[in-house]
């Protein structure tokens, strides 16, 4: 399941790839336009920033950006930095693996050879996902 965290930095990311190329934009639209408390938000676009994905901009006229275009930053990629992981249980991660509690030996788990197929299906889709899969399409004359 996704956090709500991981959720509102998607609906922000999107956002900002709707307004690619226009400029910083203000945190208060981004709140307002995607229902997004601007107390969490902040939270949410710093770390966002810490990670390259976003870029800031001070003053009277700054606000926030996307660092990249949005055809280079994956589903993956927001999922991974605001969840952790992709994996549904921890001995299926990748990069956070642990044992579960309270389970059998790992090799002997019918669970958990199923988890990492979970795991390497949901990467290869959201990996090929980009916040540009997202912008509405624009119709031809």
């Amino acid at each position: 399941m996704l956090s709500q965290r991981t959720r509102y930095a998607i609906r922000a990311l999107i956002h900002l790839a709707d307004r690619h190329g226009e400029g910083p934009i203000q945190l208060p639209e981004i709140a307002a336009a995607q229902n997004i408390p601007a107390s969490f938000l902040t939270v949410i676009l710093s770390q966002l920033s810490r990670a390259g994905l976003v870029t800031t901009q001070r003053g009277k006229d700054g606000g926030y950006r996307l660092s990249r275009a949005p055809d280079r930053i994956s589903f993956g990629e927001i999922v991974r930095l605001t969840r952790g992981s992709l994996a549904l249980v921890p001995c299926a991660s990748r990069l956070a693996h642990r044992p579960c509690e309270n389970c059998i030996d790992q090799d002997q788990c019918r669970i958990h050879h199923v988890m990492l197929q979970v795991r390497d299906e949901t990467a290869r889709i959201l990996d090929n996902v980009t916040l540009a899969d997202q912008l509405p399409a624009i119709a031809a004359d």
